[in-house]
């Protein structure tokens, strides 16, 4: 019936309602779509890509782009050069009314003092007069008077793995760990430095003993200090060509380029080491340290002397017992025994066995403690670090990392 064909086509076109909305919601998103594609810029890496790809077009874009950039850069250069061109004649006209003033105040007489070289032109003298001024200055050739022992700007030991530092003190050790970029790569630097003097060809010509060719290897320490207002010393120790001699280079930085102040030989053959030891009882810690001598000092050394200053009457034949056995293993006699029947004083046993000293041969007095362990390297620094007719104690940067006491003391 007509009731029945209309209700079915209302019905046919609710369900086909659903199905055109989809339909054109789909047409309107891919009308979006392609929207957006057009209407996108073309970024520079796509321009780019396209010039790049084959075909007469992409080249002939590829070189037109090319000429405009080399217009721009062209451009920027030429205005470059028209700045400092006009910066040049600015300052060629300044110069020459600061000429002008300087003439006219000089021929016043009113020139200030410290104006007078603002009118020369620096040359290299002038710089390498400057240099020589800051050396002489410095406390390197020749030392200066101080208002008192505060004022003294203590030296660093160095080596190529460590750094000694005195201003640490007793509290804390006096090895830097880790030493500081900076001044690693500035101590390397110097003894580099050091090195290239050292085979250079005119200190070839002044040593004819030298080394054929000096190496890392071959540096033993160095010591270095920092003035504020002058520059920094470095005094490096090489090893010369005996297993006695040696090479002492001093060099100077005037915050500025190294200097060469000297470079002389060094030849500890003739200098005998006098080890002082104050003593009151404890014979087994005189063991322990007659044994270190025995080793160190007669087996690899052999130019020492030992005085032992003995106070008491208590176990010293034990002490006579271990010198007599010492004596008889390894025929070493440069012994010294006194005794003293005083009660125990350091001060007193180390100055008596200074003056004991009845020798014409000139010697390096060494006071030692009998629980102090050393080694032959510290011998070595010790004859080093001292001269004929000095008087002191050797610098407590050479003691601190090189001596030990015994672990069981």
């Amino acid at each position: 019936t007509p009731k029945r064909q209309s209700t079915m086509f209302k019905r046919w076109l609710l369900a086909l309602l659903p199905r055109v909305g989809l339909i054109v919601l789909g047409l309107c998103c891919c009308l979006s779509l392609f929207y957006l594609l057009a209407c996108k810029p073309t970024s520079p890496g796509s321009q780019q890509s396209l010039l790049w790809s084959g075909g007469a077009t992409s080249k002939e874009g590829y070189m037109a782009l090319l000429q405009e950039r080399e217009d721009s850069h062209r451009h920027y250069i030429n205005s470059l050069t028209k700045q400092i061109a006009q910066l040049k004649e600015a300052l060629q006209e300044r110069t020459q009314q600061l000429q002008e003033s300087l003439d006219k105040a000089k021929t016043r007489g009113i020139l200030p003092q410290g104006l007078e070289s603002l009118h020369k032109t620096p040359t290299q003298t002038d710089l390498k007069n400057f240099l020589h001024s800051q050396l002489n200055q410095a406390e390197v050739i020749s030392g200066v008077q101080l208002p008192s022992e505060y004022a003294v700007i203590p030296f660093d030991t160095f080596t190529l793995r460590r750094v000694y530092q005195l201003e640490m003190g007793l509290t804390r050790h006096p090895e830097e760990r880790p030493v500081r970029r900076d001044r690693r790569d500035e101590l390397i630097s110097a003894v580099e430095t050091a090195l290239h003097v050292l085979n250079g060809p005119q200190q070839h010509t002044d040593n004819t003993r030298r080394k054929s060719t000096y190496s890392p290897s071959d540096f033993i320490e160095g010591l270095t200090r920092t003035e504020r207002d002058r520059g920094t010393v470095y005094e490096l120790m090489f090893k010369g060509a005996g297993p006695r001699d040696f090479t002492q280079l001093v060099l100077f930085r005037p915050f500025g380029p190294v200097m060469k102040v000297k470079s002389e030989s060094v030849d500890t053959r003739g200098t005998l080491i006098n080890i002082i030891v104050p003593l009151s009882k404890r014979p087994d810690m005189f063991r322990q340290f007659i044994n270190n001598f025995r080793e160190v000092c007669i087996q690899q050394d052999g130019r020492v002397h030992l005085t032992v200053v003995y106070f008491g009457r208590d176990q010293i034949d034990q002490v006579k017992a271990m010198l007599d056995q010492t004596t008889r293993e390894t025929r070493f006699r440069s012994f010294t025994l006194i005794q003293l029947n005083e009660n125990f004083s350091r001060g007193r046993g180390l100055d008596v066995g200074a003056r004991a000293w009845r020798r014409s041969q000139n010697v390096l007095l060494f006071f030692c403690d009998v629980d102090i362990h050393f080694t032959a390297d510290f011998l070595t620094s010790c004859r080093l670090n001292a001269e004929p007719g000095e008087r002191g104690l050797l610098p407590f940067k050479h003691l601190c990392h090189i001596f030990k006491r015994y672990p069981d003391d």
